[in-house]
C-alpha cells in the first residue's frame, strides 16, 4: 500500500539547513502541488506542532506531520523529506529530526491501511537505514516495493 502513495514525485532530498517549520513546508509541497492538501492543512500541521506538537517524533530521527482531515485533506497522500541535517521539531535537540513524512487521510479506512504500511517499514531497523542512505527517490520506491514484497 505504501508504495502506491509514496511515489517518486512525493520524494524529496534537502543538502539546505532547515527549521522545523521549513522542512515541515518542504515536505508538504508535493502533497500541495498534487491537490492532495490545501495550504489550510500545511497551516494546521505547523500550529499544532507549534503547539507543542513534539508527538510527531516517531523516534530514530522520523517524524510524522499530519492534521485532521477536516483541516484540508483532499485525497489520502504521504510524502517524504530526507534532510542531510537534522531539524529538530520546536528547537529542541531531543527531537532531531532529519526524515519528515507528511501524511493525509481522508478517513479512518485510509488512515489505518497506510499508518500500518508505514508503520511496518519505519519499526524495520534495516530498512530504516537504507532510507537514509538513499540517493534518489527512485532508490526510496525501489527499497518500500522490496520491503511490500517480501512481506
Amino acid at each position: 500500500m505504501l508504495s502506491e502513495l509514496l511515489t517518486e514525485e512525493k520524494i524529496r532530498f534537502s543538502n539546505d539547513s532547515l527549521t522545523w517549520r521549513q522542512a515541515v513546508t518542504q515536505v508538504a509541497e508535493p502533497l500541495l502541488a498534487a491537490g492532495d492538501i490545501t495550504s489550510g492543512y500545511v497551516d494546521a500541521m505547523i500550529d499544532s506542532i507549534a503547539a507543542g506538537g513534539t508527538y510527531i517524533d516517531l523516534g530514530y530521527g522520523i517524524a510524522l506531520a499530519h492534521a485532521r482531515p477536516e483541516s484540508g485533506a483532499v485525497r489520502t497522500a504521504i510524502s517524504m523529506l530526507r534532510l542531510a541535517e537534522p531539524a529538530p521539531l520546536l528547537d529542541q535537540p531531543e527531537h532531531s529530526v532529519d526524515l519528515y513524512f507528511c501524511f493525509a487521510a481522508v478517513d479512518a479506512a485510509a488512515h489505518t491501511g497506510a499508518m500500518s504500511s508505514l508503520a511496518r517499514i519505519l519499526s524495520d531497523t534495516e530498512t530504516r537505514d537504507a532510507l537514509r542512505d538513499a540517493r534518489s527517490a527512485a532508490d526510496v520506491t525501489k527499497l518500500i516495493t522490496r520491503f511490500e514484497e517480501t512481506r
